[in-house]
């Protein structure tokens, strides 16, 4: 005969009353006690300073652990898809430049190879424009992966990371405004080229850049690379494995942590990238620590990469030669920001009426791009990002649709976060480097 561990529940004027005389407390109270396994729903976000934007998870917890993990996005919608179908080809490099707004150059230089590839300019682009393109993109991609070391090193803790990060990002931002004069939000790349050429007071800029970035890298890997709570936080954390990238569309940094020295740059090369010497860094371990060594590891490579440009940069012009597609301008730095500038504005009033013309209408209406449809990808901070453009003969785009890789990459946070640790969801998270204006657009 069996006998009872408990004896039966009695009421009393206090409540319910248990007299446990062995077995595990669990057993006793699973069967009576209704919030037992009750989970609780918790939104990180929309406005949660650890999402890298306007990102709102949903978390499905047991006590620390996340069991269902849920990623909402659209906050950050601001219709720039669309918006290109109603301006004209040019036109659309100033809002593709607004999508992923820590890498503007990747989204204008994407932008710019299809409508080339639409017109059959491809080759007729200039040496010089290609170079400073891979220039600024390089730099670009450093200036990129400092954001994410910058932040990811304030969500787990490493505030001085945060400083560190955004006061070299700075060199770079100070570059782009004496090439481009703009900080940020360029539409610098355009179809047919680049709006206009590199100044020789921005080559030693860079020049000088060179010499510090390496030293700050340094820095950066005694701070964080030996720290036991850094170690800790990023070790065996968010681990996506490789047949988990491939299945869910990973790129980037993310996939080649995990192993597969997939960039584009090197299997399907753009831009001239074929030609230049430079490593594919990857990681094995797939986690947080791997994507960090790799970011840092694609810093040094991008650094070479600069070198090789500048090495390269040779005199001529800067947009294609055909005055149907070139934009007609010499920028120049005003009082009243960049514009074009006043002499060529007088050689435009001087010159013939049919010249006049072909400007205003070039300005105005744009240049035709005959009907097709084509695709580009190129390798951007996070990832592949593909430009899908359609063309149905006129001057503005019938369609364009962005693969963007913070969109496609997000997908993988339930997968790394489902099972772990409710701290492990922000550095799950931010490892994947998810631009909210890029996913959104």
């Amino acid at each position: 005969m069996t006998t009872s561990n408990y004896a039966t529940e009695r009421e009393t004027t206090e409540g319910k009353v248990f007299t446990v005389t062995g077995g595990d407390w669990d057993q006793v109270v699973s069967g009576t006690d209704p919030i037992n396994d009750e989970r609780i729903v918790v939104n990180m976000g929309p406005q949660h300073p650890s999402t890298h934007g306007v990102l709102r998870l949903i978390l499905e917890l047991e006590g620390e652990t996340v069991r269902e993990a849920r990623s909402v996005i659209g906050y950050l919608h601001t219709g720039i898809e669309k918006n290109l179908e109603y301006r004209n080809w040019v036109q659309g490099s100033t809002f593709v430049t607004r999508m992923d707004y820590l890498s503007p150059i990747f989204n204008e230089t994407a932008y710019a190879l299809a409508v080339e590839k639409l017109l059959g300019v491809t080759d007729d682009v200039t040496e010089r424009a290609t170079t400073i393109r891979v220039l600024m993109m390089e730099l670009n991609r450093i200036s990129s992966h400092l954001v994410w070391l910058a932040t990811t090193g304030m969500e787990l803790g490493a505030i001085n990371m945060m400083l560190y990060g955004f006061r070299e990002r700075e060199y770079i931002l100070d570059i782009f405004e004496t090439i481009t004069g703009l900080r940020m939000n360029h539409a610098y790349v355009r179809p047919g080229g680049v709006a206009q050429d590199v100044p020789d007071d921005a080559i030693r800029k860079i020049r000088d850049f060179l010499v510090l970035m390496p030293k700050k890298l340094k820095e950066y890997e005694n701070l964080l690379s030996g720290q036991p709570i850094w170690i800790e936080r990023t070790t065996n954390v968010a681990v996506l494995d490789v047949t988990a990238c491939v299945a869910l569309g990973i790129t980037g940094p993310v996939l080649r942590s995990a192993g597969l020295a997939w960039d584009l740059r090197k299997t399907m090369p753009y831009c001239g990238y074929e030609t230049y010497e430079f490593d594919v860094p990857t990681h094995t371990d797939g986690d947080v620590w791997g994507r960090y060594l790799v970011r840092l590891a694609e810093i040094r490579e991008s650094l070479k990469l600069v070198e090789q440009a500048l090495d390269r940069l040779k005199p001529g012009p800067v947009m294609v030669s055909d005055k149907k597609i070139a934009w007609p301008a010499q920028l120049a730095i005003g009082v009243d920001g960049m514009g074009n500038s006043l002499e060529h504005v007088a050689k435009i009033m001087g010159q013939s009426m049919e010249s006049l013309i072909h400007h205003f209408k070039l300005v105005t209406e744009g240049f035709r791009v005959p009907p097709g449809q084509v695709y580009v990808g190129i390798e951007s901070p996070r990832g592949e990002l593909g430009v899908h453009a359609v063309s149905d003969g006129g001057t503005r785009p019938y369609r364009v649709h962005y693969r963007e890789p913070s969109f496609v990459n997000l997908q993988a946070l339930p997968a790394m976060a489902e099972g772990g640790l409710i701290a492990d969801v922000i550095a799950g998270g931010a490892s994947l480097d998810p631009v909210m204006g890029g996913c959104d657009r």
